[in-house]
């Protein structure tokens, strides 16, 4: 047992270091950690040290280009525009995050019940799961968001109906092929129920490529949720939400070229950096989830 319990550790510590040396020669990784943690300090204490209001107006200095009291400028009611980003910034974190996790956890334990259960169950679970992948997520959040009505809420309702089925999906599949499994069988033959199958044994075994995924899809819930308050189904004025800002400032492009240029920056570095950090994970991960394979 003891010879055991010091295998079990010298495979985690190996597990371990391989991850840190994967990190240390993943430049683009370290990239995408240093944005995603910038994004995070800046969200959390941005709005804190930030002398502004993000919805007091100041008509007198409205359309102010970038100076040092206003790094980003003013918009056109004179609100300081680097104040509303960092406020943003939590709203568009904060959207993504719970979104991604409505995802997770609804995608995986749809997967997991038709990948182990099979038979009928797994044909229903997966035709709707074909169904949802048969139309454009963002072309039926816009559907969905228009029938419910413009709000943060309903958006977030909207991404979190669209995008699950990815989950069940790459789940599903990796139940299918470990389900069969000596482990599996071995538990199944102790008289073990499914339920502790599933949670002690499959759940484990799919969590890295399902981390990858949610880490991926972080990027894409703010592209959407920011192409939604951009046509103005999301976060109304005066919310200082990224994709609002879009839509407010570009009607002002020619004579406050910041208005625009800001928010999509913001945007643009904040999905880079998820998807340079998911790239990472999926490097690091996939051979370590493939050695645990081999030792089951």
């Amino acid at each position: 047992m003891s010879d055991r319990a010091a295998n079990r550790r010298k495979r985690q510590a190996d597990k371990r270091q391989g991850w840190t040396d994967g990190l240390t020669a993943d430049r683009l990784g370290q990239f995408g950690i240093g944005v995603v943690l910038t994004l995070l300090v800046l969200a959390a204490l941005g709005p804190v040290v930030s002398p502004y209001d993000p919805a007091e107006q100041d008509l007198s200095n409205r359309l102010e280009s970038p100076s040092l009291s206003h790094p980003f400028g003013t918009d056109q009611l004179g609100r300081d525009v680097l104040t509303r980003l960092l406020h943003g910034a939590r709203f568009s974190l904060g959207i993504a995050v719970a979104v991604t996790t409505v995802r997770l956890l609804v995608g995986t334990a749809v997967g997991l019940v038709a990948g182990y259960a099979g038979g009928w169950v797994d044909e229903a679970l997966m035709r709707l799961v074909d169904t949802l992948l048969a139309f454009p997520g963002i072309v039926l959040a816009l559907v969905i968001a228009g029938i419910l009505g413009p709000s943060l809420v309903n958006v977030m309702l909207a991404l979190a109906v669209v995008g699950w089925a990815s989950y069940a999906r790459l789940v599903r599949s990796s139940v299918l092929s470990l389900r069969e499994r000596e482990f599996v069988t071995t538990a199944r033959l102790l008289g073990r129920s499914r339920m502790h199958i599933a949670t002690r044994h499959l759940l484990p075994n799919v969590v890295a490529p399902v981390v990858v995924l949610a880490t991926l899809d972080i990027g894409s819930v703010i592209l959407g949720t920011a192409g939604l308050s951009f046509l103005g189904l999301g976060a109304q004025p005066p919310t200082p939400e990224w994709g609002t800002m879009l839509a407010s400032g570009r009607n002002y492009l020619r004579q406050a070229w910041w208005l625009v240029n800001a928010p999509g920056l913001c945007i643009m570095v904040t999905v880079l950096g998820f998807n340079l950090l998911g790239d990472s994970l999926r490097d690091m991960l996939s051979p370590t989830q493939t050695a645990q394979m081999e030792e089951l």
